[in-house]
Formats: structure tokens, sequence, C-alpha cells
């Protein structure tokens, strides 16, 4: 969770054909035709007072009696030759549609006995552009675009009307969703993933560009940082104004459709980060929206204490049914419409607890939304943000969530990695970070070294925490090499943030875009991650045990700094693994220590090898026979040469 966002310095351009202003202008044009006309087509009822926002008083006509919409839904739901309009205003006395579908002349909704106001419009279309005229409790009306608008012209702009059949999917068939053991996870921010220094963030489109580039790197399943409609153009994401429209600078909703698809069409899932523990805090619809306010935002905010969060005031009131309705059908939205893989809940503590005290109607939330999506799409893959190490989280008995981010895993690893001296390394916390688990199952926990909130808020990525002046030099690529060696052979499902790849340094700002030149510069290290991927993912049916439950932390020179594991999931040739870790400066030849069974263990994977950096060790580690022999607590024994800092993969062919 992100606690900043960026406005850009120069000013927006609108990205469709006009803006708010523009919006008003066509309002007050069509209130002075009528004013001079006094008179109204058939279709409107006696002319009604009212107070457009930056025009004179005027006179907008008012249908008598309209009727409300028979079709279900909420928002804008299009059918052929027009679309219903539906919204929930609860305290509104009236509310009116404007937009191109009406030469922004004012058409009056329904008003329904749920609190909601519809009315079925023809000739209301795909890309039309719309607002609310919201006539409050005490009578005063407000323009207020559509809080469950589909697409807009930008968070200040005006909603826009989508027609999510107006895409063709052309490649999901080509995609299926990944075993949670096969699974790694690329988090990403569209903005700044691939994009050039200077004017406008990155864009769905130039994303796609680097499809190929994360096929051949080995992940299958890409996280998109939160990418719904927010305030300016530069942002983490986690403000959202808008959360039913994708990003308006990022492209439009089509754009973001073909990145799913494209990245279906080359075996990437996607999944969404969004946003539910509090809302914008600028720029909402939602805030006072008809009119009751409760001395705070109105129906869609807690109006209490519970409002406050970490990032405003803006927590929504999770106790009323249509708010949480609301958040869970966005949820569903993603997946029905976006075709996306699964969903990343953000900062889930936030929602579940209110200023540290425990909020059951936010476990309402969460659960009504695991329980919708598990009904409908049992395959997806749903991911909590808590980082409280909650085993409740993933419980199916609590918030029934697959997976959560593992607190337990990142921190004390990078603890590891990051102190200065051998001697404050604390391998006992290495070997629990290896063992945790939520519930029993490894596959409950999301692990990683690097994420967006690890490498900003105060932290950097691994190389500069390691070599704050130098963060190319040789320590800081070896500690490097090591967390991503650890993250991906421990029990658990690894993620890797973008760039971490080609040792990207500094920390996360969403103004300053990944530097693909380092992809070359660091080009071993590129290799080493792919490497260490396809080990992962078995990718040459040495290495199943990587995908095991099975972990046994059988060595632990404290002195030395190395620790042994021993991963597998059925066990035997081709799926035991042992993974050896040296933390220390030293280097070994023949480093004696237990082993599973006997025979030829082969080097999978050596983290010195100077094909990954020609400043490395260069350490020589042979494949070697192993004997029978008590040693470690297993059954036989070997040695093995280790570099310092360095990793070593062992594990014996299948036939």
């Amino acid at each position: 969770m992100s606690t900043r966002e960026t406005k850009s310095n120069e000013v927006r351009q609108p990205r469709k054909d006009f803006s708010e202003t523009a919006c008003r202008s066509r309002g007050n044009e069509v209130a002075r035709r009528t004013a001079r006309s006094r008179s109204a087509p058939e279709l409107f009822g006696p002319a009604e007072q009212l107070q457009v926002p930056g025009a004179l008083t005027a006179f907008v006509p008012v249908e008598a009696q309209p009727e409300p919409s028979w079709r279900p839904g909420m928002g804008v739901i299009p059918y052929d030759g027009g679309a219903t309009f539906r919204v929930w205003a609860p305290h509104a006395q009236r509310v009116q549609v404007v937009g191109d579908f009406s030469h922004w002349h004012a058409v009056e909704l329904a008003r329904e006995p749920s609190g909601n106001f519809s009315r079925d419009i023809q000739g209301a279309y795909n890309g039309q552009q719309y607002q609310f005229i919201v006539q409050g409790r005490y009578g005063d009306w407000r323009w207020r675009n559509d809080p469950r608008a589909a697409d807009v012209t930008n968070s200040t702009g005006n909603s826009v009307i989508l027609d999510h059949r107006d895409f063709v999917w052309r490649y999901d068939g080509h995609f299926q969703m990944p075993a949670r053991h096969e699974t790694v996870i690329y988090e990403l921010h569209i903005g700044t993933f691939h994009d050039s220094p200077g004017w406008g963030p990155g864009h769905w489109l130039s994303a796609i560009e680097k499809l190929d580039y994360l096929r051949d790197l080995g992940v299958n399943l890409v996280e998109l940082m939160p990418s719904a409609e927010f305030a300016g153009d530069f942002s983490w994401g986690y403000n959202p104004t808008f959360p039913f429209a994708p990003e308006s600078t990022y492209g439009t909703p089509n754009d973001l459709k073909r990145f799913v698809d494209e990245a279906h069409r080359r075996g990437i899932g996607v999944i969404m980060d969004v946003v539910y523990n509090h809302l914008g805090p600028s720029d909402l619809p939602h805030w006072d929206f008809d009119g009751e306010t409760f001395g705070r935002g109105g129906v869609y905010f807690y109006a209490d204490w519970r409002a406050s969060t970490p990032w405003g005031d803006t927590r929504p009131d999770y106790g009323r049914h249509e708010v949480r309705d609301y958040l869970r059908d966005n949820a569903l939205m993603w997946l029905r419409e976006y075709h996306m893989d699964g969903l990343r809940v953000d900062a889930t503590k936030e929602i579940r607890t209110t200023s540290g005290v425990d909020n059951p109607a936010g476990w309402d939330l969460l659960r009504s939304i695991t329980e919708a999506v598990k009904r409908e799409f049992p395959w997806k893959l749903l991911i909590a943000e808590d980082m409280a190490a909650d085993p409740a989280v993933t419980h199916p008995q609590g918030a029934g969530f697959d997976a959560q981010w593992d607190a337990a895993f990142v921190h004390p690893v990078r603890a590891a990695l990051t102190a200065p001296f051998d001697e404050w390394r604390d391998l006992s916390a290495v070997r629990d970070a290896l063992y945790f688990r939520y519930n029993g199952q490894s596959m409950q926990r999301v692990i990683f070294t690097e994420s967006h909130d690890e490498v900003a808020n105060g932290r950097s990525r691994l190389p500069t925490e390691v070599s704050p002046y130098n963060p190319g030099d040789v320590l800081a690529k070896k500690k490097a090499l090591l967390g991503a060696a650890l993250t991906l052979t421990a029990p658990g499902i690894p993620m890797l943030f973008m760039g971490q790849e080609f040792l990207e340094d500094g920390h996360f700002d969403d103004g300053d875009p990944l530097d693909w030149n380092k992809s070359d510069w660091f080009g071993g290290i590129l290799q080493a991650h792919r490497d260490l991927i396809r080990l992962r993912r078995n990718w040459h049916d040495t290495s199943a045990g990587l995908r095991g439950e099975g972990v046994n932390v059988f060595h632990l020179n404290h002195d030395d700094k190395v620790l042994a594991f021993h991963r597998w999931q059925h066990g035997g040739a081709g799926d035991d693994v042992v993974v050896i870790v040296n933390l220390g400066h030293r280097t070994f030849s023949g480093y004696e220590l237990g082993l599973p069974s006997d025979g030829l263990w082969r080097v999978r994977f050596n983290s010195d090898w100077q094909g990954y950096s020609p400043d490395f060790g260069g350490t020589h580690v042979h494949d070697f026979w192993s004997t029978w022999g008590e040693r470690d607590g297993m059954p036989a024994r070997g040695a093995v040469s280790l570099g310092a800092y360095s990793a070593v993969i062992l594990s014996k062919d299948r036939w």
C-alpha cells in the first residue's frame, strides 16, 4: 500500500473529446434555450428551476411520471437500441441524467423503492458521455459523475457509456490458469513498466510490447498494481476515484482487454490489485452524492471514527449492504468483463479492522467477495495483502482467500541479506521463514524479497540496500541473487517485482520508469533469474520437489553462515532437491553435509558462476557421488564446493 500519490506538474489534456467544463457549458446552453422557449416537447413536463454549477439560475424541463427500468443491474447497462441507467441515491429528491444521447437535455429518472433511480433511454450507446444531476435532500442541485462509471474521460471529466460486448476476445482458449504450485508471479506498475522518461506514463499498449520478454523470463502470472481511475496522471494507483473504470491515462478499456488477451496468448495470466480499504481521497463522485452527508462524506462512507484510515477519512461503510454490493460487484467486474485471472485485495487488515479494532462488517465484505468469486470462478486466484500473519485470512471459515502476502518471509530474509556483517545474520530466522505456512499449507502464502512496498516508503531495492553507493557491485549482485534463490526455492507462491531480475536499483517511484538498459548491462543476472524460474517450474523434469510442500532445513552452520534444506513433492530421483545457501564471506571446497540418498547428485544452479557476472568468484562446483552414512539427520552424505555469498542447487537425474 502506498502513502504517496502524485499528480503531473503539467496541464492534463483530456483523452476524450471534452471535459467537465464542456459538459457544464452544454448544460448551460440547454438551460438557456429552455428558458427562452418556455415550452417543452411532449416528452417533458413542467419546467423546474435548477441551479447549474458555474451558471446562472436556469430552467430545465422535467418529465412527468417517468417509468423505472425493469432490467436488472446497476450503473449503465447497454442493450440493443439503448441503455438502462440506474444509480443509488437514497436521500435524493430527484435524479436526472444528461449526455450526448439527449443533446445534454436533462432526462428525469424514476425513483425505485430500493433507493435507486432508473430509466431505460433509447439511443444511448457505447462511447457517449453523461453525468447525473441530483437534487439533494435539502433541495440543492449538484452535478455528479456515476460512481459506477465503467469509463471516464478523466477523474474530473465525464462518465462514458461502455458496452463490454464491443470487444472480441481472441485468445482465451490459449490460456489455462496455472496450478498454485506451478505459479510464478511478476508484480508490475503499468505507468513505469515500459516507458521513457519525460511526459506521460506508460500504458497498456506499451506494456504489451514486453509480454514476450515476460514469457521468456518464465513467469506465468502478472499482478498489476491498481489500475482503476485515479486522480492525476502519475500514481501508484492506491487512490482510486472510479473503481469500475480503468485508468484513462493508461488507455481505453479495450486497450486493457487487449493487454489481458495478449497475455493469455502467451500463457500468462493477469490479476488486478484492487483497493477497498478506502477510496480517493480526492476527485470522488461518491462524496456527498445525494445531499445527505451525515457530517462527513455521505452514504458511501462511515460517518464516525471508523471513517479514518492512514490515507484519508474515506473508508467505505461496510455496514451498508449497498456499499458491500458495490465493492463485491467491482471485484466480479474485473473477472467477468476483463477476464482477469484473480485479484489481489489491498490492505485487508484495514478492512477487517478499524484503528486496530475488529470490524465484523469488514469481515463480511471480504467473505462476500471470496464466496461470490468461488461460486462463479473457483479456479481464479484471490490474494490478500494483510501482512499481519493471521491464518484466518486464508481459512475457509475466515475471509476465504487463497493466499496472502507473507511478512513472515520477506522481513527476516531481507534482514539477513542486508545485514552489513556476517555475525549479524540470523540463520534461525531464515530457517523459520522457510518453514512458515498458513493453516498447514505453504501455497497459502506469497513470498518475495521485493514488492512495491518493500522498495519504497523509506526503503530501497535490495542492491541499493546492500551497497547504497554502488548498487551494481559484486556484493549487491550476489545478495540480490541469494534473495531470488531463496524466493524461488522456498515453499510458497514466489513473486518478483518488476526489474528485480536485472538489478534495478534505487526505490520505486511512479514517475521513474524501469531502466531497461540494465537488462543488457546485467544480462547474466537476468539469465540467473531465468534459470531459477525454470528450476522452480520443473521445466527439465529434474526439480519437481521445488513445487512440493515438503521442506526440511537439515543443516544450520551458525558460525560459517551456511544453511541447507531439502525440498520434495513425492521424493526420489528428479524430485528431491537440495538447496545450499552460503550467507557468509568464506569460500569452501569440499564442504560436507547430509543428503537424502546416495548416488550421483548434479549441480543445477551455482550463483557464483562467472557466466552470471564476470566479477563473481567462479567457484567450480561439480557433480559428485554421495555415499550412505548418516549426517545432519540425513541417510547419506557428500561434499560440495561453495562460493562466498552464493547458492547451489542439487538434484538427481530421474533416469
